[in-house]
């Protein structure tokens, strides 16, 4: 059963060394970011689920203590998922014999997240999904995962559209606000069929690579009766940057 879900933005800015000087900018969304991570924790879950958008080589399953690097941002920089420093997968002591492949950039993120707040709650897993998903698979593996444990948590990264002003990575789209607007109105209400409808096509065309991730979330809690709360949204960089938490 799903208790509690945590929505964040995945650019790797949220790395204030990644950010250099700009980081300051993102200093609201970060606070937004810790603060859902905190509804997490105190629902006590059994498990963790990160799930975040992957390019296909990179999308399926990542166990706790997968290795991810912000190298590819220009810092050397490297995480583990779900693991604070000197702590291996479960509390223990750490122990990284783990897979050679490494994290997609927004599960890297994630592990940012959790280790800056020091999660050690629940045992932690990954999940990298994304296009060519359909909205029925992914509402499917939402399902799947929260049937395997008791009580879940899910951490769930991903951008709203990348087409918000004319210096935006997908240039200006009239559509985008609109979009975005009905995205932020889904997480606040924790309106399961809102994101479960969500148009793919269009989601693809604004660069929206939050859309499988919340589809994954919009499963995983049919029939949960959480609530939902909206706790950040802006679209610097004329991205859509959006926290929420639902509990």
């Amino acid at each position: 059963m799903l208790v509690a879900a945590a929505v964040c933005p995945c650019p790797p800015l949220l790395v204030p060394e990644v950010a250099a000087g700009a980081a300051p900018e993102l200093d609201i969304a970060r606070a937004a970011c810790a603060e859902a991570l905190g509804v997490l924790a105190a629902a006590r879950p059994d498990r963790l689920v990160v799930v975040g958008p992957a390019e296909q080589s990179r999308q399926g399953p990542y166990q706790e203590g997968t290795r991810g690097s912000l190298g590819g941002f220009g810092v050397a920089l490297e995480v583990r998922l779900g693991a604070v420093q000197g702590v291996g997968p479960g509390g223990g002591k750490p122990d990284w014999a783990a897979p050679e492949r490494e994290l997609p950039a927004s599960l890297a993120v994630a592990a940012w997240l959790l280790q800056r707040t020091d999660w050690s709650h629940a045992p932690v897993e990954g999940l990298g999904v994304g296009e060519p998903f359909a909205a029925e698979r992914c509402i499917q593996i939402g399902k799947e995962i929260v049937a395997r444990a008791e009580r879940v948590a899910l951490l769930v990264m991903g951008d709203a559209s990348a087409c918000r002003s004319l210096k935006a990575p997908g240039y200006l789209d009239e559509r985008a606000a609109e979009f975005d607007a009905e995205v932020a109105r889904a997480l606040a209400a924790a309106d399961v069929a809102a994101l479960e409808a969500l148009d793919a096509a269009l989601a693809r065309e604004l660069m929206a690579s939050g859309r499988a991730p919340w589809q994954v979330l919009a499963g995983a809690a049919e029939g949960a009766g959480l609530s939902g709360a909206l706790l950040y949204e802006d679209a610097p960089y004329g991205v859509g940057y959006l926290v929420a938490a639902w509990s």
